[in-house]
């Protein structure tokens, strides 16, 4: 399954990183890409989407919008 987030407050490499991090650490995730221009982070595995949520507002960012 991939989803793909909205997080506008993303602008740069170090919230890329840190995103990638926290988002990376769950265990059901195979896969997090943080497309830092389109401000989207696209999540692929089969962890729930509140656990996603809880990861990126833990790294400090909020969701905005999901797409499926």
């Amino acid at each position: 399954m991939v989803i793909t987030y909205r997080v506008p407050d993303i602008s740069c490499d170090h919230c890329k990183m840190t995103i990638e991090g926290e988002v990376g650490k769950l265990p059901d995730v195979t896969a997090v890409t943080v497309d830092v221009e389109q401000k989207l982070v696209r999540v692929e595995g089969e962890a729930s989407e509140a656990a996603v949520r809880a990861a990126i507002d833990e790294a400090g960012y909020e969701v905005t919008a999901v797409a499926r």
